[in-house]
């Protein structure tokens, strides 16, 4: 499919879109506990906007490895005063919760959030379908093992990439007899797979077009280039926009990025090609 509804517009994924992301938490890898206070998260966000970002992906719980985990409540009380902020000032925005909690899903798009992006797809909270097919909005279902606590031992494949195929097969086919139309498939860079794994399921990220659906690609300053590189999160912008460069050419649909700037213009030279 190549478009999406988000809040009655539709936004054609033909040509990549960049997701910027808004990290809420004390604790993510790269950027937490930056956004101390509302002017700067407002400042934050209208940097990424007036830079091409599309969609503002808020979390309020780091899904690095070993992760604390938080409540649907603790969670909440993190993210809903953001939503409600940055939708005051700019009602238009497109907001995605980057949320594993149905409870936390439903408020925020009570609250006028657009998109859920999922990194279990269900498989934290069984719940979440339903709420995403009582919304009609779009949802990022990506493919993960276990949870963030234990998804570091849960990364032995037979076959990559048709076991991924196999995982999304069954939620796509969940999602569609729940009656939700608007699907994103991302493939969980970092989450339940090695580095080798992370780079082999690049390469063959061709493959999951036979889904038929968008893909959203986050890279974004992972410990796959980091580590590769032997440099820090803080030193790996360029790494970056060189896989994101990669993913581009091999059908990605959105860019999930910290430095919007640059995934933009990646985008703008692939699309000359």
């Amino acid at each position: 499919m190549a478009t999406i509804n988000c809040k009655g517009k539709l936004i054609d994924l033909t040509t990549p879109h960049v997701m910027g992301i808004l990290n809420c938490t004390p604790d993510s890898f790269y950027d937490g506990g930056k956004l101390k206070t509302d002017s700067l998260i407002l400042n934050q966000v209208a940097k990424m906007v007036s830079e091409g970002a599309t969609f503002i992906d808020i979390g309020g719980q780091s899904s690095r490895p070993n992760a604390e985990f938080l409540s649907a409540d603790q969670e909440l009380q993190r993210v809903a005063l953001i939503v409600e902020i940055l939708l005051k000032e700019n009602p238009e925005l497109l907001i995605s919760m980057d949320t594993f909690h149905s409870e936390v899903a439903d408020a925020c798009l009570q609250m006028g959030a657009s998109m859920i992006n999922d990194i279990s797809a269900g498989g934290l909270d069984e719940k979440m379908f339903e709420i995403v097919a009582k919304h009609r909005v779009p949802y990022v279902m990506m493919h993960m093992n276990g949870s963030p606590q234990t998804m570091q031992q849960q990364s032995e494949y037979k076959d990559l990439v048709k076991e991924i195929l196999f995982y999304f097969s069954e939620k796509i086919a969940k999602a569609r007899s729940l009656g939700i139309t608007d699907l994103i498939i991302d493939p969980g860079f970092g989450f339940a797979k090695t580095v080798v794994q992370n780079f082999e399921l690049l390469n063959q990220l061709e493959l999951l077009h036979i889904t038929d659906l968008p893909i959203l690609v986050g890279v974004s300053r992972k410990s796959m280039i980091y580590k590769t590189l032997e440099t820090t999160a803080q030193e790996a912008l360029n790494g970056t926009t060189v896989l994101n460069t990669i993913a581009l050419t091999k059908g990605a649909s959105i860019l999930r990025v910290h430095d919007v700037k640059e995934a933009v213009e990646a985008v703008k030279l692939v699309s000359c090609l």
